[in-house]
């Protein structure tokens, strides 16, 4: 014998369940302390006469501000293509077979981490102390060194060759992270070490160079600051030498800061999609953009939508 229920019976037992949205207290008591806390330091900073707003805005569109700006976008592009390109020669040498090329570029990396960065500005931008003319050992070169070594080169040549040691760190890791079958099987095939290196090692490895790249970025970008002491004109120098003629410290400094926290922040935009990029084929589902996370945020509270599921 068979039991059947009736239609009416099952539309009512369905009926009976409804649908419980889980509730997270959690969240909404810290989001509401951390709103607090902001809307309290922004309140102290806005009605802060001390800060000089007036000032901030008669200044942050500065003609020698820009032209500042300018140099620190030239010294940051500069001084990071000098530490990528000899940082994958470091380490590809460290990783060579060869003791003496091996050895070679350990000690690069080690006397270059192992100073401070400002040091090695003053002993670039002071090099004509030590050598007062450049002749490379090559018979009927005598250059004079005050000509060569300007307060720009010094700073490109301090900060490029510094940022080649991190970045030698950095792609060694990520060569390390493929598997060495990858070389084996390219070797198997007749391809040379060095095809194998720029075809296939390097490819994989951008899923793990390109993150610390991009930090190393901004952190060149905000690094460049140093060689205000060499009297490269870059922003914070330019914000230096007004401050110095109208005594308004605090609000010249605001100017810089500003300025670094909107070109970090494009940078750090472009960082993103640069990873979402090299992460294809290493990831099942690549990471939402903004734009993604924007429309899905309006779908799922958008009321007609909502209603629309749970029919």
């Amino acid at each position: 014998m068979t039991i059947t229920k009736e239609p009416q019976q099952t539309a009512a037992a369905s009926d009976a369940y409804s649908i419980v949205k889980a509730r997270h207290p959690g969240r909404w008591i810290s989001a509401a302390a951390i709103v607090f806390l902001g809307l309290l330091l922004l309140r102290s900073v806005v009605s802060n006469p001390n800060f000089g707003w007036e000032t901030v805005g008669m200044y942050i569109r500065d003609v020698s501000i820009v032209r500042g700006i300018a140099i620190t976008l030239e010294l940051t592009a500069i001084c990071m293509l000098i530490g990528i390109v000899l940082g994958v020669v470091l380490a590809v040498m460290r990783i060579s077979a060869n003791p003496v090329v091996r050895t070679a570029a350990f000690a690069y990396v080690n006397f270059f981490r192992g100073t401070p960065v400002l040091v090695q500005l003053l002993f670039w931008y002071n090099l004509a102390a030590l050598y007062p003319s450049i002749t490379f050992g090559i018979p009927g070169v005598d250059l004079d060194a005050n000509e060569i070594i300007t307060p720009l080169t010094a700073a490109i040549l301090g900060l490029g060759l510094n940022q080649a040691a991190y970045m030698s760190e950095i792609v060694r890791a990520g060569i390390l992270s493929v598997e060495h079958g990858q070389a084996e099987a390219a070797g198997a095939l007749g391809i040379n070490r060095l095809q194998t290196m720029r075809r296939i090692i390097l490819p994989q490895a951008m899923r793990v160079i390109i993150p610390p790249t991009g930090n190393e970025t901004i952190g060149m970008l905000k690094t460049t600051a140093l060689v205000s002491v060499i009297s490269v004109p870059e922003l914070l120098y330019s914000a230096q030498i007004i401050y110095a003629r109208n005594f308004e410290t605090i609000p010249l400094l605001m100017v810089a800061s500003i300025w670094y926290i909107v070109v970090t922040s494009i940078l750090s935009i472009g960082q993103f999609y640069l990873e979402r990029h090299y992460a294809k084929g290493g990831q099942r589902s690549l990471p939402p953009t903004p734009w993604q996370q924007l429309k899905r945020f309006m779908r799922v509270h958008d009321p007609l939508t909502r209603k629309g599921a749970f029919k």
